[in-house]
This record gives C-alpha cells, sequence and structure tokens, in this order.
C-alpha cells in the first residue's frame, strides 16, 4: 500500500515504524523540522519537513495517487483540514486521531474514520493493566461489550469442561462467547465448536456483552480480579 502519514509524533512514531516494516510505501508529512528530521534517519520512507495543511505539500506527497492517508496531529483543527484536503484529492481511505470527543461529530460529518484520544485510551489500558491483571490485551465495543484475552488457570471452573458442558451449567452462553482458543504457544488458533474442551492455561478470546466483569473473569479462573 501506498500511505501518506501526518505528523511524526508520539503516535504517528509508532505507525511509522508498523507500516514501514508490513513492507508498505509511506510518506510522512511532519511540520516540525527536528522531528522530520529523526523521522528520516530512523524509518525507511520519504518525509517531507512541510504543512499538511496546504493542498500542494500533500500532492508533493503523492496524496493523489495514496491507498490511505492517516492523520496524527496533537490538533483536531489540523486533522480535520488535511482530511478535508484528502478527501479533494480522492484519498479512499481516510483515518484521523481524533482527541476531543466534542469533535466527533465533526469528523463521522465528513466521512472520516477516526479513533478518539489515544491518550485515554492508553491510561484505560495501563489501569487495567494494573486492575484486572488477568487480561492480556482487550478491546471495547460500544458502552459495555468487550473482547478481550485470557489464561485459563488449573482450578477454573471452566477447565477440562466442553463448551456444551459449560453452557449446560451455566458457566457461558448469554451474552459470554468464546472465540478462538490459543493452546501450547500454536500459532493457529482453534475455532471453539460444542465438544471443544478447554484445558488449563488455554489462551482465550473472549466476547462479553457486559464487559469483562469480575463475574465473567471467575469462570476461567480469576478471582483476583474482584480486587
Amino acid at each position: 500500500m501506498y500511505i501518506v502519514i501526518v505528523g511524526a509524533g508520539d503516535i504517528g512514531s509508532p505507525l511509522l515504524e508498523i507500516a514501514t516494516a508490513g513492507g508498505n510505501e509511506v510518506v510522512v508529512i511532519e511540520r516540525d523540522a527536528e522531528r522530520a528530521e529523526r523521522a528520516s534517519r530512523q524509518y525507511d520512507c520519504l518525509v517531507i519537513n512541510d504543512d499538511a495543511t496546504v493542498k500542494d505539500t500533500l500532492e508533493d506527497a503523492g496524496a493523489d495517487r495514496a491507498d490511505a492517508l492517516i492523520s496524527t496531529t496533537d490538533q483536531d483543527a489540523t486533522n480535520i483540514m488535511v482530511c478535508l484536503l484528502a478527501q479533494e484529492l480522492e484519498v479512499p481511505d481516510i483515518v484521523s486521531v481524533v482527541h476531543n470527543p466534542e469533535h466527533m461529530n465533526v469528523f463521522r460529518q465528513i466521512g472520516v474514520n477516526t479513533m478518539q484520544n489515544p491518550q485515554r485510551l492508553i491510561a484505560e489500558y495501563l489501569y487495567r493493566a494494573v486492575k484486572r491483571p488477568s487480561i492480556v490485551d482487550f478491546m471495547r465495543i460500544g458502552d459495555h461489550a468487550e473482547v478481550f484475552e485470557i489464561t485459563v488457570t488449573p482450578g477454573a471452573p471452566i477447565a477440562g469442561k466442553t463448551l456444551q458442558e459449560a453452557n449446560s451449567e451455566g458457566l457461558i452462553g448469554g451474552q459470554t462467547l468464546i472465540v478462538a482458543i490459543e493452546r501450547n504457544g500454536d500459532g493457529d488458533p482453534i475455532t471453539p465448536r460444542g465438544d471443544t474442551r478447554i484445558e488449563a492455561d488455554d489462551l482465550l478470546t473472549v466476547y462479553s456483552g457486559e464487559g469483562a466483569t469480575p463475574e465473567v473473569t471467575d469462570i476461567f479462573g480469576h478471582s483476583e480480579d474482584h480486587n
């Protein structure tokens, strides 16, 4: 893919690392000279030290032939302007960071995909790591539902039971669904079915409509989540 990334700061820099490592053709636009110089030294990409809110700059970056543009600056007004210009240049996929939740509707109205307040997401992730150490990774869906990864402990109520047995005993079902099972560190996940037996040390990907509450995580043997 040909990707234009606007901003090489706290969000843009790791994005650059991921995008270039993925074999994409990447161009970054960074207004700050020091950040632009640092990006040019660290990443295998073209770096343009200029103002992305100027249409000519986006054209110099090849936005008119890009597959995607991602705006990562710390100013919502800048991100909005960049996205509007990218639309004029008919970039197929446009994504932006949004720092102020009150601005989300503006981005929606102009038809831009968004990631809301990444600093808050990071803070929530760090808090979860301390408060709920049993959760390996998680993603919130809507106001309450979550998808998370959790390891089954040897003494867990669900350990040794098939999904059908766990469902009949009321351990799962309703708003809880086991989506995938990773066993013995194998790269290929197991697609769970009714006769699939859950084993200790399985890493499960779980969907819960009520979120990763202590009542849900207890099933997998993590009563410390009540603390």
